[in-house]
């Protein structure tokens, strides 16, 4: 039986999870934000969309774990995250609607917005009585760009931040989004086909590589500045963002 992929396509997927890993460990940023354009530019966007999930599921658990809080976090954001699987359902069907080009050009725009939003860090705040009405409209709408695009920050990243939460509550409240919504789009995937099972074998070797990425990255951050790691990869994954802009149009 054939194999999907070509050795130079195993070979860039598996040196984009020890990246993007290695990234997450140091900075903090989303490791499907920084997978996905890599793996897109490899493989193609609705190719790349299994290909980041397990890795992507499987890292979140491990800062979950860490952050603790888990109980508090559902109490307060349930109403964000059960927004988030109508939202997704949408997303996965104009996903199945339109060229895989056109949704890496929606990709690319994405990254660009979040690139421009993590440099600039603007000192957003929403108020306490606010935050039960943008809730579910945060996670219904990050819940359609993840649908069509696979990218999990926009803007329940941008909204989170704006509530000024302790950093374990931020973290563990990011991640059960981005948990959600990957395991959401596990099926959603294999209702539209693009679930193989050599992805699949892919994707779940490629975890160890993604493990091994975050605890390298951890253990960098020490000797490096995140500060100048974060800009640095920022300013790449802008220019992925308008590569993938230029494909599409």
């Amino acid at each position: 039986m054939d194999f999907d992929y070509t050795t130079a396509q195993v070979l860039a997927i598996l040196a984009t999870y020890i990246f993007a890993a290695t990234a997450k460990g140091v900075t903090g940023l989303g490791f499907s934000t920084t997978c996905l354009p890599f793996l897109v530019m490899a493989v193609g966007l609705k190719e790349a969309l299994p290909l980041v999930i397990i890795p992507s599921i499987c890292t979140n658990l491990v800062v979950m774990k860490k952050a603790g809080r888990f109980g508090e976090t559902l109490q307060r954001f349930w109403p964000m995250l059960l927004a988030t699987i109508p939202g997704l359902l949408i997303g996965l069907w104009a996903l199945n609607l339109v060229d895989g080009r056109i949704a890496g050009g929606v990709l690319g725009l994405i990254l660009l917005l979040w690139c421009v939003f993590s440099y600039a860090k603007p000192d957003l705040q929403v108020k306490a009585q606010w935050e039960k009405r943008l809730a579910p409209i945060s996670g219904f709408i990050t819940g359609i760009v993840n649908g069509i695009t696979g990218s999990q920050v926009m803007p329940s990243m941008p909204f989170l931040m704006a509530l000024h939460l302790d950093r374990n509550l931020f973290i563990q409240a990011i991640n059960c989004s981005f948990t959600l919504s990957s395991i959401i789009m596990i099926f959603g995937l294999s209702r539209l086909g693009l679930f193989s099972a050599d992805g699949v074998i892919l994707s779940m070797a490629g975890t160890c590589f993604a493990f091994f990425g975050l605890s390298f990255g951890e253990r960098i951050r020490q000797k490096l500045s995140a500060d100048t790691f974060r800009l640095a990869l920022l300013v790449m994954l802008a220019l992925m963002g308008i590569s993938l802009l230029f494909r599409a149009f």
